[in-house]
């Protein structure tokens, strides 16, 4: 059997990746031709693709069976080059600084906090820090972290929603960090800005769904549409998730770690029978071209595509869909504690936005202006 050999190297243009050396006039060219990244080197005259573990794993997973593989320097290789990111993070950040950002790391793990959480955290206090130089953590004042603000995220221009997520990381880093002295009662984050979400009609949700031609994309929507999903659930989504005899699709471990349940409406279904058939999905419902789930990015440029098609000047996003499914459903008499459930929020508050959205009534009201002879 035929061995092939994995390493890491620069490409021709510099960028590291991940090399796989065949033999001459190998006939396994065709599968390493539709890997991800998957690139002709004309120096090293040998296939690269994207260095990553993933890429690495599917690599090996196509060509079970038809080769040895030889990945002996490969974990070696992939443990340096993250060495050398975890170097570059933290470079400009005293040794002390960084042992609390990672034992802050470890703890919101531990406390399973989402992913998203836990990068956006650390980047922004990484960037806090940096500000900072020689200074430790637990020398930093409240009044160091008004001068970031004003210095930094004020004469930027950075939004208030960045200024609270870094206020908010901060609260918490302190509240865990042994050592700090900082009075986290005068940290206090700033308003909230109280803007309403963009909300479609029902005429321009028709309209994007029925421009968007390919089933796959036209299902995506339509599901987010109808069930009022975050992209995030959308494509977690796994077929066996959706229960046609109940009439449900279960949403699992949605924002703030809940599962939920949503309607699974007949015309839904029986889009998604003809997306079945055409595209065949295998575990997750929207699957990338290599496997594992859609991508949110690709989500996202299927949904501006048809905004452009469709010419419509409203700022839109995947989440605009989810609004407009609250708002429609309030507008058609639903009452707001089902809209709370549907939607995954903990509070109400949260869910009462939908009832200053709503246009419906307030545009029933009789202007007085309309009483006047002009």
């Amino acid at each position: 059997m035929t061995t092939i050999k994995l390493s890491i190297h620069p490409s021709d243009e510099g960028e590291d990746r991940l090399f796989v050396e065949l033999p001459s006039e190998s006939k396994l060219d065709e599968i390493l031709k539709t890997l991800p990244g998957s690139r002709w080197s004309e120096i090293k005259k040998q296939w690269h693709l994207t260095a990553t573990r993933q890429v690495a794993n599917m690599l090996k997973e196509k060509l079970k069976g038809y080769a040895t593989i030889d990945d002996s320097q490969l974990e070696i290789q992939f443990s340096e080059r993250q060495a050398r990111k975890e170097e570059i993070r933290y470079a400009g950040l005293l040794r002390e600084t960084v042992a609390a950002l990672e034992y802050f790391r470890m703890w919101m793990e531990q406390k399973r906090y989402s992913d998203e959480t836990v990068k956006n955290y650390l980047a922004q206090l990484h960037q806090f820090y940096r500000y900072f130089p020689g200074n430790r953590h637990t020398d930093i004042s409240v009044e160091d972290i008004e001068r970031y603000n004003h210095e930094v995220i004020l004469n930027n221009g950075l939004s208030v929603s960045y200024q609270r997520g870094l206020v908010g990381a901060l609260k918490l880093f302190y509240s865990v960090t042994p050592g700090a002295t900082i009075d986290l009662q005068k940290l206090e984050r700033p308003f909230r800005e109280s803007r309403l979400p963009e909300v479609l009609s029902k005429e321009e949700v028709q309209q994007l769904i029925n421009v968007t031609t390919n089933v796959k994309h036209k299902a995506l929507l339509s599901i987010i549409y109808s069930c009022g999903m975050r992209i995030g659930e959308a494509i977690s989504l796994k077929i066996n998730d959706l229960d046609k005899d109940r009439k449900l699709i279960k949403i699992v471990q949605g924002k703030g770690r809940k599962d939920r349940y949503v309607p699974y409406s007949d015309k839904l279904r029986s889009l998604l029978r003809i997306y079945y058939d055409q595209c065949k999905p295998k575990t997750y419902l929207f699957e990338g071209q290599y496997g594992g789930p859609y991508s949110e990015r690709s989500a996202a440029l299927v949904l501006q595509q048809a905004v452009s098609k469709c010419r419509i000047r409203k700022k839109v996003t995947l989440h605009t869909l989810r609004h407009s499914f609250a708002t429609h459903l309030l507008e058609s008499g639903t009452d707001i504690r089902y809209i709370q459930e549907l939607l995954g929020h903990n509070s109400p508050k949260t869910t009462m936005i939908y009832t200053h959205v709503s246009t419906k009534k307030i545009s029933e009201i009789k202007s007085p202006l309309d009483d006047l002879d002009i």
